[in-house]
Parts: C-alpha cells; sequence; structure tokens
C-alpha cells in the first residue's frame, strides 16, 4: 500500500492508474510546450514580519502542505514546493528572467537546485523563441525519464517570462499582503521590477 485515499490505502496499481490518469489530462490541457499553474497556496498568516531575503521570506511563508505550484513540461506535470523549491530557485530565477529579456540574449544555463526539483538547464534564444534543453536530475513523483522522453519544449521568450511571472506575482503579492521586512530586498525589489515591465 502506498497512499491514502477518502480514507483507504491505495495499492501500488491503482496509485500509478491514478497517476497516469493525471498526466495524461495535463497533457490533453496543456501540450508540447512549457505552461506553470501558481495555484493559490496558503499564507501561514502573522508568521513572517522579517526575513533575512526573499528566499526566506518564501519558506516561512508557506508551510510544506500549502498548495504546489505546476510547471508542465511538454504535458508532463511538475510539482513545485513553495516553501522548498520556489524558496531555493528565487535566487537563479530572478537574473534568469532579467537576462533572456534582454534584447541580446542568445543563451544561458541554469542550475535548479533543489532536492525536489533539481536539473540543468540550457536556454538558447531560437528567434523570438527559447529552446530549454534539460538534464533533469530530481523532481516531485520521479518523472525524470518521462521529462527527457519528451524532449525539449520551444516557447516564446514572452511566454517564458510569463510564464514565470505568474510565481513571482503571487510570491511578491503574499510578502507585501503580509507585510514582511526584508534585511536584503535585492531579488525582491528585481522581480517588482520584472512585473512592472
Amino acid at each position: 500500500m502506498v497512499a491514502a485515499r477518502r480514507g483507504r490505502l491505495m495499492s501500488v496499481a491503482e496509485y500509478q492508474d491514478e497517476q497516469g490518469d493525471l498526466l495524461r489530462e495535463w497533457h490533453r490541457e496543456d501540450g508540447p510546450g512549457l505552461t506553470i499553474r501558481a495555484g493559490r497556496p496558503a499564507v501561514l498568516r502573522g508568521r513572517a514580519s522579517a526575513a533575512a531575503d526573499m528566499a526566506d521570506a518564501v519558506g516561512e511563508l508557506y508551510s510544506s502542505d500549502a498548495e504546489d505550484a505546476v510547471l508542465v513540461w511538454n504535458g508532463v506535470p511538475v510539482r513545485l514546493s513553495y516553501a522548498h523549491d520556489l524558496a531555493a530557485l528565487l535566487d537563479d530565477l530572478v537574473p534568469l528572467l532579467e537576462e533572456v529579456r534582454r534584447p541580446e540574449f542568445s543563451e544561458t544555463e541554469v542550475f535548479w537546485g533543489s532536492d525536489t526539483f533539481s536539473a540543468e538547464w540550457r536556454i538558447v534564444r531560437e528567434g523570438d523563441s527559447l529552446r530549454i534543453r534539460a538534464r533533469w536530475h530530481s523532481t516531485l513523483g520521479n518523472h525524470e525519464s518521462l521529462l527527457a522522453e519528451r524532449g525539449d519544449p520551444v516557447v516564446p521568450a514572452q511566454v517564458f517570462s510569463r510564464e514565470w511571472a505568474k510565481l513571482l506575482r503571487r510570491i511578491v503579492t503574499d510578502i507585501e499582503a503580509e507585510a514582511v521586512e526584508l534585511q536584503d530586498d535585492d531579488i525582491f525589489l528585481r522581480a517588482k521590477a520584472l512585473l512592472a515591465a
């Protein structure tokens, strides 16, 4: 038995069937490319009045049980925990989005270093689009081989930025709503500038 559902344990076969249904549903809805669903994670009210930086604030604002964001990579859903994954990715995400928005951008590499979202991405401009070549190390759900099988998504550069901006908007809004005071607000201010552009 591997998981509880409505008060009963599911067998491994039931769990795999359910996961397969979820993957087929996501693939039908999102198709090829890269999309992100920010969700509406519950904020732990009053927990973070001050934080060292934006990443620290995110780790304090959201519980590990909060709703996850979902990155859909060529139809494969990959869960991103706000409290863990996104907190760890922010310091790389904001500079990445700044870089791909530059007119002279041609290519870059980024290492996503969370233990449940670990990958190396090489992002290359192809006209007005970006090709994302990934080497997957770990994801929630252990979909690394399936993600690799699906190949490289190619998405318009504006769409790439807009999809990631959904997460930044959610986080910036929650930090401001909770009036979290950041000792180092560099990444936060840069994220706000990206959202305002």
